[in-house]
């Protein structure tokens, strides 16, 4: 597998309006998914981290009750890839 390549402030910025929810804060993909419950906060989280485990892509992330903050970055390549992107799409799509 090869090494994810950080993308340039342009790139994350375009693919940034592509990505309902999503914002750049301290160099990070950050998005905050609120549920009606922890328990569905929770369930979410249990999915997010099958697909997470899956691409070998981690995120870091704190729970409180029904709130879920999320801060992705790929820390082997110094930045935001392409992982980052991935990941955070998958994790709209299993809110919705």
């Amino acid at each position: 597998m090869s090494r994810p390549v950080k993308l340039s402030e342009a790139e994350i910025q375009a693919k940034l309006e592509n990505l309902p929810g999503w914002s750049l804060q301290d160099g990070k993909l950050h998005r905050q998914f609120q549920f009606r419950s922890f328990v569905e906060a929770f369930g979410w989280m249990s999915s997010v981290a099958l697909v997470a485990e899956s691409m070998g892509h981690h995120p870091e992330w704190t729970n409180v009750y029904n709130r879920v903050r999320v801060h992705l970055t790929t820390h082997d390549a110094g930045g935001i890839t392409e992982l980052d992107f991935t990941l955070a799409q998958r994790m709209n799509e299993l809110a919705s």
